[in-house]
């Protein structure tokens, strides 16, 4: 069975942007088209400025969105890393007083 997939998508007034993918990232690309497409729809009627303006103005939301997912997705996996060095700790029965049990 072939793994990939031809579609098409639209993105605000732009001509139809021809995608080879893999299948089961369809569901993820078709959302993704359609987040953009409804803030792009909303921020044209929102605002008086070309639709190339609303366009770049749509790429930065989700530039900003991704590189805070970003910062926080850091902190969640330094986050994990303390703990799981803590239970380590915990389960090789080092239960020093000067280190902090689970991260607490």
């Amino acid at each position: 069975m072939n793994d990939k997939l031809n579609i098409t998508i639209k993105i605000a007034n732009q001509p139809p942007i021809p995608l080879t993918i893999k299948r089961d990232e369809e569901e993820l690309i078709r959302q993704a088209e359609s987040n953009v497409n409804r803030l792009w729809s909303a921020w044209s009627v929102r605002f008086n400025t070309s639709p190339e303006a609303i366009l770049a103005m749509v790429a930065f939301q989700f530039a900003k969105l991704h590189a805070a997912m970003s910062a926080e997705q850091s902190k969640t996996m330094k986050a994990l890393k303390e703990l799981n060095a803590d239970a380590d700790r915990l389960l090789a029965g080092d239960n020093n007083d000067d280190q902090p049990t689970l991260g607490l």
